[in-house]
């Protein structure tokens, strides 16, 4: 069994959920030990991704239910509540350039 492990922490992995409970194109969440929530995606390449679940325009823990896409062949994900775009491998939100969402290192193992 393939477990996913976010770097909470210079060093510090924490197993987040087996790799086979990933579909490809929609979300999960995943409570941290600090307590804050990560949104876990695969896209449809099968690359994993994990950024902060929290919207930050709204501050409800919901980018893990958004809608998975591509935009100039860059994955991202599109909050359920406003619709904005946040780039999985950097966070950056590709509607608003000000606004950027933490991203979690992700290993498989």
């Amino acid at each position: 069994m393939t477990v996913l492990e976010l770097s909470t922490a210079p060093g510090s992995w924490t197993a987040v959920c087996e790799e086979a409970r990933l579909t490809p194109g929609r979300g999960l969440a995943a409570l941290l030990p600090d307590g804050r929530q990560a949104a876990v995606f695969r896209d449809r390449a099968g690359r994993a991704y994990a950024i902060d679940n929290r919207d930050p325009f709204t501050g409800a823990q919901v980018l893990s239910r958004g809608l998975v896409g591509s935009a100039g062949g860059r994955p991202f994900v599109a909050s359920p509540l406003l619709k904005q775009r946040f780039d999985l491998a950097t966070g950056r939100c590709l509607d608003d350039e000000a606004v950027v969402v933490a991203v979690y290192e992700i290993r498989a193992r």
